[in-house]
């Protein structure tokens, strides 16, 4: 392997990281593979490797998973009081919050996104993630119960932790999605074996060091870089995992779900979605035209719940079409470190590919390009922002999850909300929507007859803690954030005394 090449604009303190050869976080000690293996990691911004990592795999998984059965069933960490949790839990926040710079160049070197995006968000999103559920630690409780059988008795739940979970986080938020499924599972007194996807190691790896600096014993959180195939597999196998929690494609989670049937582990799944954008006649447009543009190309459009579908009245179409495809062209593409960056590359060479065969797919089809649909300079993976009209409901481009700042835009002339509704149900996917109105009544009633699992109102949508994010239909099981997603991690038992 040739040495990784460090960006000019990265601090010393994450330079100084990069330079490492990685290794993996088994039972509290930093080892390599088994298997002696690595593998490069890129910077999406250039196409060159940055770091090196080591390449784990079964066995390697295998010791992960023994370690965090010892780290539950024997170790320190069941004996530990929920304040004592609690207080682990908000030390990882302060140390997230005391190296936001260092995190948040890894972040955006090792994923694309501007270096402004994870200082300001990434980061401090994840160390609130962890505060908030540091303050649920405390506050698992179960029921009394009134039961009706003859007798007098004494009848209450307790939730307990779940056990062992194995965790595969994915490439588009990789801090983030490791705060949303590593603080609950904390919280609530499980041990995790996590598998940071294969493009983006690297913020995972150094969470793992603020890991062990918080005091968190050993073989509590243990963390495997490498591959879906191998390592990711063999998380959804293990018949020592009790649960396995997963953020990707509605793909990748069927095999998970078919792999996780040898245990009957327990599994949530948050996948893919095809998000509509619903704009009424009467919409604000000063909020609306930013607000839709924001939902598809933040993140390079590389967002589970982007608003990739807009449907939008024909009173007010050309015009919301027209304002988002000038709110594109102002989009500064470029590479995340590059001061005035505001959207990245797509995270790889395989990805751009995808996004670009889906543009040509729908113009094949008959789709218009307002704006963008071409590939941006000849270094790294940046796509310019795309809008299409003229796209009909049968287009691959409207039906299937692109994953891409490619905006598929179609209008309505229709006050009946139940055929408006139909429209935008009419997908497999069921993760987001939002509704723009300054109509109440219109806009309570819409979210009632949108099937998502999170619903924004004059906003696409938030990614505060305390709100619960899941899907229905096939974008996924459970929630994660808020009070639902402690339940992901706890089994209830229930308790019945003779008296």
């Amino acid at each position: 392997m040739n040495k990784p090449f460090v960006h000019p604009r990265v601090g010393e303190k994450a330079a100084a990281f990069l330079t490492r050869e990685h290794k993996l976080l088994i039972g509290g000690k930093w080892v390599p593979a088994l298997s002696g293996k690595m593998f490069e990691t890129y910077d999406p911004g250039t196409g060159r490797a940055i770091a090196r990592v080591a390449e784990g795999d079964a066995a390697d998984i295998d010791l992960a998973v023994k370690a965090a059965r010892e780290a539950f069933d024997s170790g320190p960490w069941g004996r530990i009081t929920p304040s004592e949790r609690g207080r682990m839990i908000w030390r990882l926040a302060d140390l997230l919050e005391q190296n936001v710079d260092e995190f948040a160049e890894l972040e955006s070197l090792n994923n694309g996104k501007p270096l402004a995006t994870a200082r300001n968000g990434d980061v401090p999103l994840s160390a609130d993630m962890f505060r908030y559920m540091a303050g649920w630690a405390t506050k698992i409780t179960g029921e009394t119960l009134s039961i009706s059988t003859p007798g007098t008795f004494h009848a209450f739940t307790v939730r307990e932790p779940v056990g062992v979970v194995g965790q595969i986080i994915p490439w588009n938020a990789p801090l983030l999605m490791a705060a949303w499924k590593v603080a609950p599972a904390l919280a609530t007194g499980c041990t995790v074996v996590l598998k940071p996807a294969e493009q983006t190691p690297l913020t995972a790896l150094r969470f793992g060091e603020l890991i062990q600096e918080a005091g968190i014993p050993d073989g509590v959180v243990n963390i495997v870089t490498g591959f879906g195939p191998t390592a990711g597999a063999a998380i959804a196998a293990h018949p020592d995992i009790d649960k396995v929690g997963f953020t990707g494609s509605s793909e990748v989670g069927r095999i998970i779900v078919k792999a996780a049937a040898g245990n009957l582990k327990k599994v949530s799944l948050e996948l893919g979605g095809k998000s509509p954008v619903i704009v009424f006649p009467d919409a604000d447009m000063s909020v609306a035209v930013p607000g839709a543009a924001q939902a598809i190309f933040a993140n390079s459009g590389q967002v589970c719940t982007a608003g990739s579908r807009l449907f939008a009245h024909k009173k007010v179409f050309d015009r919301i079409v027209e304002g988002i495809a000038e709110q594109a062209e102002k989009i500064r593409v470029g590479h995340g470190l590059d001061d005035g960056t505001q959207m990245g590359p797509v995270i790889s060479q395989v990805q751009l590919e995808r996004v670009s065969d889906y543009i040509e797919q729908g113009k094949a089809a008959g789709a218009a390009v307002a704006t963008g649909g071409r590939r941006v300079g000849n270094e790294g993976y940046f796509i310019a922002p795309t809008i299409l009209t003229d796209t009909t409901p049968d287009m691959s481009v409207v039906r299937e999850e692109i994953f891409g700042p490619v905006l598929c835009a179609m209008s309505f002339d229709d006050d009946d909300l139940d055929r408006i509704a139909k429209q935008a149900n009419d997908s497999i996917y069921g993760l987001a929507g939002s509704i723009w109105t300054r109509d109440l009544s219109v806009a309570h009633k819409m979210a009632r007859r949108i099937r998502a699992g999170r619903i924004g109102i004059n906003i696409h949508g938030s990614v505060d803690a305390a709100l619960p994010t899941g899907g229905f239909k096939q974008s996924g099981w459970g929630r994660e954030k808020g009070h639902e997603g402690l339940n992901l991690y706890t089994e209830v038992k229930s308790v019945v005394m003779s008296l």
